[in-house]
């Protein structure tokens, strides 16, 4: 046994052995402890690594024991997915992603539930004519909302996967809006022609895109049907007992299912 080893990871101490580190030689801390890529340390001494501290446990603990093992109820695997792909431990991949094929056909049976708002909101921008010339211009805007129910978390983490804000010049995954893994609620308006491109930042306009089409989502129609192509990629199917033929076909509730 090598000597111990104590390691600040996000502000949390943990102390294990360089033979347990450098386990998997390929992976970052095979090369961070073996010498390849410089280490830091914290005010006290301890090796430093600026990553999430919490979910450093399941990784140390897969170094000691070649197994993956995360409570019935774990909540957080995107962001194990993105600590394990910054530590590149290939055998941890693979177990991972062994893990979510396990989770997603445990969940085969789920609903979604869709509510849809729409609304028309008057905007007013300034419009530069001239150099020294600005007039002041307004215009109506379709304002839409979505709230999303569904008792697959992997579905809405697919779902986010496909549906991206523009805002700011940029676009964002809506998953980082996650914050309930079985609730998600959509805000974005429409394209509003003659508004300047810096008026959709100034006013927190957000507009939303399906990538990997990107294809900009301008209407309900648009909304429902991206929604249930993804939907129906992932065995969901529509409901026919709810809702009522009348608010689906205006858009007013999506209701599908999924059997095994």
């Amino acid at each position: 046994m090598s000597e111990p080893i104590t390691l600040n990871v996000g502000g949390k101490l943990y102390t294990t052995s360089l033979s347990t580190l450098t386990s998997f030689p390929d992976s970052m801390l095979g090369a961070m402890f073996s010498g390849k890529i410089p280490t830091k340390k914290d005010s006290q001494g301890n090796c430093f690594i600026d990553r999430d501290g919490k979910i450093f446990h399941y990784i140390l603990n897969f170094l000691r024991t070649s197994h993956l093992d995360l409570p019935e109820d774990f909540q957080e695997m995107g962001l194990l997915r993105r600590e394990v792909d910054f530590y590149q431990i290939q055998p941890l991949i693979e177990a991972l992603q062994e893990k979510e094929v396990e989770l997603s056909k445990a969940e085969k049976n789920a609903m979604l539930n869709i509510t849809l708002d729409q609304k028309t909101q008057t905007v007013h921008f300034t419009v530069r004519e001239a150099p020294q010339i600005y007039s002041l211009s307004s215009s109506n805007m379709e304002v839409f909302s979505a709230h999303i129910f569904s008792t697959s978390c992997l579905f809405l983490k697919l779902l986010g996967s496909k549906l991206y804000y523009c805002f700011n010049g940029n676009l964002s995954s809506i998953s980082s809006y996650l914050q309930d893994p079985n609730h998600l609620t959509l805000d974005w308006v429409a394209s509003v022609e003659g508004l300047p491109e810096e008026e959709y930042t100034r006013q927190n306009l957000k507009r939303l895109w399906v990538v990997p089409d990107n294809k900009q989502i301008n209407s309900f129609q648009v909304f429902v049907e991206e929604v249930l192509k993804i939907a129906m990629s992932d065995g969901f199917c529509i409901d026919s007992a709810h809702p009522h033929t009348s608010d689906f076909m205006n858009n007013k509730i999506i209701r599908l299912i999924r059997y095994k």
